[in-house]
């Protein structure tokens, strides 16, 4: 069974970067879409960023677009959120999620069966 864990996560300034990545774990890793969520306190959780199964292609939120990156290795088994120029309203704790049957980068969290733990991330002003 494939497990998600969440890393790099902390307290940063508004303007600053910060690195987030996921690692899993199992013998049973397919290389299929996999993705970034977030979900504020007292909100509901939002898609960031998702990548297609082979790096090709990427989804960014609006809101993200232009300042966050998303990367793979699929022989690490890793993604990798670039979050730059950060801002006070990234507060949020951040989950990393896999598909087990999608490819294609998609925003919807329909589309993701493996949820990691979760990570906080805090952004002060």
């Amino acid at each position: 069974q494939v497990q998600l864990v969440e890393s790099g996560g902390g307290v940063v300034q508004a303007g600053d970067s910060l690195r987030l990545s996921c690692a899993a774990s199992g013998r049973s890793f397919t290389p299929l879409a996999m993705a970034w969520f977030r979900q504020a306190p007292g909100s509901e959780r939002e898609s960031v960023a998702a990548i297609s199964f082979m790096g090709a292609n990427t989804y960014f939120a609006d809101f993200v677009k232009g300042r966050f990156t998303i990367s793979r290795d699929n022989d690490k088994k890793t993604i990798v959120l670039q979050m730059n120029s950060a801002k006070p309203e990234a507060t949020a704790i951040y989950y990393c999620a896999k598909s087990k049957t999608t490819i294609n980068a998609s925003g919807s969290s329909q589309g993701y069966d493996i949820w990691g733990q979760g990570i906080q991330v805090t952004v002060s002003s």
